[in-house]
């Protein structure tokens, strides 16, 4: 039992230091938290960490998120190593960002979660992607996909043209549209609203 205090007691001054924006008694929190969903999760990690499952319920309880395709992303960008577990540093970092992170980090986070194919560029089917489950339905007389497919234009020509043209033609070989971060960010800096461009991904003021 010390020295399992011993170990909660230099991961929370750990994460203290990696989390930076939060103080150390929120990070106590933050870890008991985490312990308690490592509790409602299957044993299959051996303790180590919590499941997708959890990792969705538990945004969804708090936040209000309930976009399946966005969650899911959420889980990747907080499970930096790709195993499926959300560890007690993967949890505290990811949420030092998702609630207090500097418009950078946001940027870098939201393009994270916009880029499915993790390639270092958000493509119109991605974007397609994303606009498709994250909008309300359409009016039966209505052909959804058209809408969707007309956002993804405007969008592009929105972000894409906010940034010199001709580099953005220069990576876009086969003109199929794709922006990269470069142009995302240009993009956000000009107009902070288009950071969430492409489907809800932070929790809102509330």
């Amino acid at each position: 039992a010390a020295m399992s205090r011993k170990g909660g007691k230099l991961l929370v001054d750990s994460l203290t230091r990696s989390a930076k924006h939060f103080t150390k008694s929120e990070v106590e929190c933050l870890v008991k938290l985490f312990d308690t969903l490592v509790a409602k999760a299957s044993s299959q990690f051996a303790g180590a960490g919590f499941d997708r499952t959890v990792f969705r319920d538990t945004l969804y309880n708090a936040f209000g998120m309930t976009d399946d395709v966005v969650l899911d992303r959420v889980f990747s960008t907080f499970d930096k190593d790709n195993n499926g577990c959300i560890t007690a540093v993967e949890w505290v970092e990811g949420l030092a960002v998702l609630l207090r992170g500097t418009l950078e980090e946001k940027m870098k986070y939201c393009f994270a979660v916009y880029d499915l194919n993790g390639d270092g560029y958000i493509s119109k089917e991605e974007m397609f992607q994303m606009l498709k489950h994250s909008l309300l339905i359409q009016p039966a007389d209505e052909e959804p996909d058209e809408g969707v497919k007309d956002l993804v234009e405007i969008a592009l020509k929105k972000m894409a043209s906010t940034y010199l043209l001709v580099p953005f033609l220069l990576q876009d070989h086969d003109r199929d549209g794709k922006l990269s971060f470069m142009d995302f960010e240009k993009a956000v800096r000009d107009e902070n609203l288009l950071l969430e461009a492409f489907g809800p991904c932070l929790p809102d003021i509330k």
